[in-house]
């Protein structure tokens, strides 16, 4: 049996590379309600029933930072599992609304690839990520470029 291995090195990806990642998440009510109560997002579309069934989607909503969040963490034995640092996200787009109980799914691809000018033993990759919910509908994507090490000499 080999040990787990948690992110890639910078040589081992490569542009236009599509990674599908394995990991997925099912969103529950308490997960929701935590994240509403730490973050002090206190919209009652999250957090009260009633009111969300009274209104545009009928049932509650998911946080939409907490997607997002969710989704990064996704990518990470994949994507930034041996990284530096993110050194920042883009066009954070949500595609359609996630509510409880939805299950997550995520695919990278990878855009470009910059090697360090300053420090050889490192490089940026750019990517993008699409979420999708059990039933395949894009439902977050956004772009950021990751900061990730070499393969040590």
């Amino acid at each position: 049996m080999q040990p787990s291995k948690l992110g890639h090195y910078y040589e081992e990806f490569c542009v236009n590379q599509v990674i599908n990642h394995s990991l997925s998440k099912t969103i529950f009510e308490s997960d929701n309600n935590l994240f509403a109560l730490i973050t002090m997002n206190h919209h009652p579309v999250h957090t009260n029933l009633d009111y969300a069934e009274n209104n545009q989607h009928k049932c509650l909503l998911v946080v939409g930072t907490l997607v997002f969040s969710l989704v990064v963490g996704i990518t990470v034995p994949d994507i930034s599992g041996k990284a530096i640092a993110n050194l920042g996200y883009e066009m954070v787009k949500h595609l359609s609304p996630v509510y409880v109980n939805d299950t997550l799914y995520a695919k990278t691809k990878v855009l470009s690839m910059k090697d360090s000018k300053t420090k050889l033993d490192r490089g940026t990759i750019y990517v993008e990520t699409i979420a999708s919910n059990q039933h395949g509908v894009d439902v977050l994507k956004f772009r950021r470029n990751v900061l990730i090490k070499r393969q040590p000499l």
